[in-house]
């Protein structure tokens, strides 16, 4: 009975406090301006199935997609025994779903068991790329301190979780034999058959039952933490891959999309009275592209939050591969980072973030009215973004549909448009854009050819 309401109490708070953490992360993402999401809803489930469950373009570097599959899967398949730790725990049973599945049961923790041992494989293979083997794009600026940490902590969380499965499954093995009457027999396990023999053979039925419950307590423990650790981690990708992808831009590539300010501009240019008409005085001037994760959508900043942090997209970056001082990833993470930091601004409703204009006694913070001096420009310099030669080499690397050149372009176009700035070796493009419809400068106009054409004709 005490053991049943400690686990009642202990994973209850844990999903109480984890509940909060997400609900942060929503009031983030949701700090972004709407966004209409169109395409044929087909596609988009099929890009959840074979992106985000079947980690297709993971394949893409088949020997790091095949170990990272191993890890994947037996995640999966954990949360079988974890459903039956929490039937037990509330309950006070023991391996309630034995004696109901009788042979698929067996089956069940064999395949569990196997995927844990590749899975365990698989994780001190990770760990040894990342700090013996120091793969490059590991090792980028951006992945110093809590980054590096972060991607070296949850490696050992799995260890550690691992070690709790097979721990509780290897003593409890032992104990059918001594105690069957409360320990139902699972049949012959695949790894714990042989592993418990060998490692607790010796001990005593109350050693042994010692260990079970650590192996039982641990595997429970490792989930709740890693559950609360989510969403300050860049494994919350394992939640929010799948409504990524299923809300990625299905155009193409290479289409770039259109600023509705702008066409509204060039109407009233085409429209003689539209052109003349005078403006409201009270209309505030048009923002072009954005300058905070405040003007970007929410879906810049689910793609930053579903960030896996891998660095695909950095080691195919053209600009990073010759030296430029622009990274995909960083950007992602820097928009992840901010928003954070306005998120947690705004929920402290400290009145100091008000803009000076709008402060009034009975004036609430919210993202509307939301100003603290800074922006993404105190995150991602201007030369990050000049860097960037829109390949779309980092859209098509990333493994769950993260496009970080959506926001590189809509910072560009805030500097170009909104601040009339820009690189100063960018000044004769715009000049004879504007003068000759070209990107080279011309001693004619661009369409000389054709009057030359229809003189001739």
């Amino acid at each position: 009975m005490v053991q049943q309401l400690a686990f009642i109490l202990i994973t209850g708070a844990a999903f109480a406090y984890a509940a909060t953490q997400f609900l942060k992360i929503r009031q983030n993402i949701l700090l972004g301006n709407d966004k209409l999401i169109t395409g044929d809803s087909a596609q988009r489930w099929q890009n959840v199935l074979l992106v985000a469950f079947g980690q297709k373009k993971m394949f893409k570097r088949w020997i790091p997609a095949v170990f990272h599959f191993f890890i994947y899967a037996a995640f999966l398949l954990t949360q079988v025994e974890l459903i039956e730790i929490i039937i037990d725990g509330v309950f006070g049973k023991h391996r309630f779903f034995a004696p109901y599945l009788g042979g698929f049961y067996t089956f069940v923790l064999n395949f569990v068991e196997i995927l844990s041992l590749l899975a365990f494989v698989a994780t001190i293979i990770f760990l040894a790329r990342r700090n013996l083997i120091r793969l490059p794009r590991f090792h980028k600026p951006e992945m110093k301190g809590w980054p590096k940490m972060d991607g070296n902590l949850i490696l050992l969380f799995e260890i550690i979780l691992l070690t709790g499965i097979f721990s509780m499954n290897g003593a409890d093995v032992l104990l059918q034999k001594l105690d069957p009457g409360h320990y139902h027999d699972t049949g012959t396990l695949a790894v714990s058959s042989w592993l418990g023999p060998a490692l607790f053979g010796g001990l005593e039925q109350s050693s042994l039952v010692i260990v079970e419950r650590f192996g039982w307590w641990l595997h429970l423990s490792m989930v709740l933490i890693f559950l609360n650790y989510l969403p300050k981690s860049k494994h919350l990708h394992i939640f929010l891959a799948f409504p990524n992808t299923y809300f990625a831009n299905l155009t193409p590539k290479g289409q770039m999309e259109n600023m509705p300010e702008i066409m509204n501009e060039v109407k009233s240019m085409m429209d003689p009275e539209a052109a003349f008409a005078e403006a409201p005085m009270d209309e505030e001037l048009p923002t072009f592209g954005a300058n905070d994760v405040i003007s970007l959508d929410w879906k810049n900043l689910l793609d930053a939050y579903s960030c896996t942090e891998c660095g695909r997209c950095t080691s195919v970056c053209p600009a990073n591969i010759t030296g430029k001082k622009l990274s995909p990833r960083k950007i992602v993470m820097d928009i992840r980072d901010r928003a954070e930091e306005v998120g947690n601004k705004i929920r402290s409703g400290n009145p100091e973030f008000i803009r000076e204009d709008l402060r009034g006694a009975d004036v609430k913070l919210n993202k509307s009215n939301f100003d603290d001096g800074k922006s993404l420009f105190d995150y991602i310099s201007r030369e990050e973004i000049h860097a960037c030669t829109t390949c779309n080499a980092c859209v098509e690397a990333c493994p769950v549909l993260i496009n970080p050149l959506d926001p590189i372009l809509k910072l560009r176009r805030y500097e170009i448009l909104t601040e009339s700035a820009g690189p100063s070796d960018w000044l004769p493009m715009f000049n004879a854009i504007e003068n000759t419809g070209a990107v080279w400068q011309m001693p004619v106009d661009r369409d000389q050819w054709a009057q030359d054409a229809m003189k001739e004709s």
